[in-house]
């Protein structure tokens, strides 16, 4: 296939979170895969959840084992005028206000302060990664303007009113991967486990395993023996080969926006594996 290293494409409903590792420069392929005979979009690994924000599905079940970012889409979902209260109290692109975020007790914070806390975090973050330290801080360092700026509020209402017919799950990828039914779309985008090389060098090594490759390599047996449509995307290597293995894939040269300086920034390949 064509390299997907163009801009990535403009969105009806855009996402208003960054992510390490988002997808939004494969939508244009990964958007082929859903079609009026799914009922049901469902994401165990969801991070910006971009594809779902593009396809606009009837009815998803988005699950994340990060609890921050999933009580963030909550607040969104159910308050989010909330939400935009609390972030427009935030000095905008401030170094000292970011590190003040940074270092309070989230535990002093209401629910709405809280998401507001993760989004500007992750807003101005280091290229839109997740990171805790051993006592589950955050602690990824500034990056400042170059990121952007808070989405404007028709983003998030956007986003708000597209959360609506989701079911929000906190947890291990198995725990949604059991609520999957016959009808269902479901997308997977696990964090990259790769023995040879780290793709993405900034996520903690013990984020994906190969123990989780072999775990997820079997709920796509499993899905597949109930007829239920699946994708998955992941880096070419040699844990991509075990789960290709007696599926159909395509091979989509993609550019990497994650070592934060444009020099390091190389063309990779990414699989798409699917039962479709």
């Amino acid at each position: 296939m064509p390299p997907a290293d163009t801009a990535a494409p403009r969105q009806d409903c855009a996402p208003f979170l960054r992510w390490a590792g988002s997808k939004r420069r494969l939508l244009p392929v990964l958007q082929t895969f859903w079609t009026e005979k799914h009922k049901r979009y469902v994401e165990p690994f969801a991070g910006s959840a971009c594809l779902f924000f593009a396809i606009k599905p009837p009815k998803a079940i988005l699950g994340d084992l990060n609890p921050e970012l999933i009580a963030t889409y909550i607040e969104v979902k159910y308050r989010i005028a909330e939400v935009l209260k609390e972030l427009k109290r935030l000095r905008p692109e401030d170094r000292g206000e970011y590190n003040r975020l940074r270092a309070i007790d989230i535990t002093t914070l209401t629910p709405p302060a809280r998401a507001a806390r993760f989004i500007y975090l992750n807003r101005f973050c280091f290229n839109g990664i997740y990171r805790t330290n051993l006592l589950g801080q955050f602690n990824v360092p500034y990056s400042g303007v170059r990121c952007g700026s808070v989405p404007a509020d028709e983003v998030f209402q956007k986003c708000s009113n597209r959360l609506r017919p989701a079911r929000l799950v906190n947890g291990d990828f198995e725990k949604v991967l059991m609520r999957a039914e016959k009808g269902d779309l479901v997308y997977m985008d696990p964090p990259f486990a790769v023995r040879a090389r780290r793709v993405f060098r900034e996520y903690d090594p013990s984020t994906f395993t190969s123990e989780d490759i072999a775990r997820l390599r079997g709920w796509m047996e499993r899905l597949n023996a109930a007829k239920i449509n699946f994708i998955v995307s992941y880096a070419e290597s040699d844990e991509a080969d075990v789960l290709k293995k007696d599926f159909s894939f395509k091979t989509v040269a993609v550019r990497r926006h994650i070592a934060g300086f444009a020099a390091h920034r190389a063309m990779t390949n990414e699989l798409l594996i699917s039962n479709i």
